[in-house]
């Protein structure tokens, strides 16, 4: 084992934390981010009981019999009626190494992303890249609005460096860090553009936009200002649910002030998340918060591979298929890495009715709810056991691990699995791991700034409220202080505000036009009235959503559905 005592959190969350063994014991480390505190997940992470044996049909059989038998499937499955499914269980870098292996031996691949696809696509249409500012403009800045995103959980070693500064939230739910804040606009669902446009009417009229930025960095201002003065304000007060009011108390609070947007992932689950994004990042722009060499900026989730080059990564002409369209019944053999698709991906009942017709290979670390479906099982060694980076899509930080102990027997690394397989296979073989590990360590990266930022010039959204009823609800998603998608302490209930009539602890059926499902309901004042809440990794959610692609980045678009809900 290496000396260093470095560990890098592998987990899909922002903050990419840098922790230290301090003899066996794994504690946060006082570089940049983490400041010396582990938040709730990855506390959990290192109680998490791992798979310590292979399974086949159920049943316990040896690392060497499992191997076999994958190869035996591989070599008796025309590649083209295989898939390889690769989850965010563990960002590191170093995970990527099966992938290589499956497109040499050309199995279906998928694209698009079941979280930030949309709202990345935009933000590229208009800056050329998704690159996040330097967190020195975020530390700098007076005001931060936060837009759809769960500021205070999901990034909350980042939040506690800039918690004494002014808030301002746009959700419809009364998120905790709404509660932190001076100004909580309750905007409606999937009216986030129209919001935008709304607050970029009111700049013009209160002479609030940054005109020497527009006119050195900026292409289209006048088509973007031209959309937003097409109606009338009081409509964008109907449909937003934001009153001119507290429009006018946003700008009170930013005149004259640096300021930054922290922008979530809600705003962009829909068909067209990514015109939404590049409608609210115009906003930005618009007010000059792009500004290179002022304080404030926009983030979201960045590009956190930008400037780096893939390590394993390979040519092929594979076929790839959009992640939330994925059948794995189309499959004869279905590789799933570090994935939970029974929970996270979109209409969970097509994913079982796939599952099941398929032979499945779960490649991971913990049992989850697809493993239920799974034929073979081939437990990964955790991650204290193999070397990776971590580079973190909320910041520029990097994160360092390095092997703390030695791995279970019976478990293989990511690495050691894609190099035995391109072995048997006679393929191309990776390079070393050494060599990849200490590329992406050693590599320092030059982030442009800012040259153009063109606007949107055309906006066709269809609104979910022209078919919202008094009878059918917006569905939300947000993630939970206690878990993370679907690992750890997972919240099933569905959450309603007390005007709707029904009780705590009622039984309900939840139904779309994707499917249904059974719900405990939880009352709570914090969801607005016309929303049905649910904790991402609640096991029944995607019952209702549908497993179709956005407009513009084979992404999942969970939220695009009503639903209805009556007592079971």
């Amino acid at each position: 084992m290496n000396s260093n005592k470095k560990v890098a959190c592998p987990l899909d969350c922002y903050d990419a934390c840098q922790a230290e063994n301090n003899d066996g014991i794994i504690k946060g480390s006082n570089e940049d981010i983490t400041n010396k505190k582990l938040c709730v997940n990855f506390a959990s992470l290192l109680k998490e009981n791992n798979l310590k044996s292979a399974k086949y049909k159920n049943e316990d059989i040896s690392l060497e019999k499992a191997l076999d038998i994958l190869e035996e499937k591989l070599k008796s499955t025309e590649a083209e009626k295989s898939i390889y499914y690769n989850g965010s269980g563990n960002l590191g870098l170093m995970q990527s190494a099966p992938k290589n292996f499956f497109t040499q031996y050309g199995s279906a691949l998928t694209k698009g992303s079941l979280c930030d696809g949309g709202g990345g696509a935009g933000i590229e249409a208009s800056r050329g890249a998704v690159i996040n500012p330097s967190i020195d403009k975020l530390l700098d800045a007076d005001v931060i609005i936060v837009w759809g995103r769960n500021f205070s959980v999901t990034s909350s070693h980042l939040y506690n460096k800039v918690k004494d500064k002014t808030f301002i939230t746009i959700d419809p739910i009364t998120t905790p860090i709404a509660k932190k804040s001076e100004l909580h606009m309750k905007v409606n669902p999937k009216t986030d553009y129209e919001l935008a446009l709304f607050l970029t009417r009111l700049a013009f009229m209160n002479r609030a936009e940054d005109e020497e930025f527009l006119e050195e960095y900026t292409e289209g201002s006048d088509w973007f200002f031209d959309i937003a003065k097409n109606r009338p304000l009081v409509s964008y007060e109907a449909t937003t649910g934001v009153s001119l009011d507290e429009a006018y108390k946003l700008f009170d609070m930013v005149e004259g002030k640096s300021v930054a947007i922290m922008l979530g992932l809600g705003v962009q689950k829909y068909l067209e998340g990514s015109q939404i994004t590049r409608c609210i990042d115009g906003f930005a722009a618009y007010m000059g918060y792009h500004n290179p060499n002022t304080a404030g900026g926009l983030w979201y989730l960045s590009d956190s591979g930008y400037g780096y080059d893939k390590q394993f990564a390979i040519k092929g002409k594979n076929k790839k298929i959009a992640v939330p369209e994925v059948d794995f019944g189309n499959y004869e053999l279905s590789f799933i890495q570090g994935a939970n698709p029974v929970v996270s991906a979109p209409n969970t009942q097509a994913v079982i009715d796939g599952l099941k017709k398929s032979f499945v290979v779960f490649f991971g670390t913990t049992y989850n709810d697809t493993c239920e479906y799974a034929d073979l099982i081939i437990p990964s060694c955790s991650f204290l056991s193999k070397k990776d980076v971590r580079l973190s899509y909320g910041n520029r930080h990097k994160s360092l691990s390095y092997i703390q102990k030695d791995k279970e027997e019976g478990t293989i690394s990511e690495y050691e699995l894609a190099s035995y397989l391109i072995e048997k296979f006679d393929y191309q073989l990776l390079c070393s791991e050494d060599e990849a590990f200490e590329y992406y360590k050693d590599k320092e990266v030059e982030y442009p700034t800012l040259e153009t930022f063109e606007f949107i010039e055309d906006i066709e959204v269809e609104p979910l409220y022209k078919d919202k009823t008094e009878d059918n609800f917006y569905l939300i998603t947000a993630k939970s202080k206690s878990s993370l998608n679907s690992q750890f302490k997972i919240d099933n209930n569905v959450y309603l505000h007390e005007s709707t009539g029904y009780s705590n602890g009622d039984i309900v059926k939840i139904s779309s036009k994707y499917g249904e499902a059974q719900f405990t309901v939880s009352l709570s004042n914090d969801i607005k009235e016309s929303c049905a809440f649910f904790f991402a990794g609640n096991k029944n959610t995607n019952y209702l959503t549908p497993n179709k692609e956005d407009e513009d980045s084979n992404s999942a678009m969970f939220q695009e559905v009503l639903i209805n809900i009556e007592l079971s």
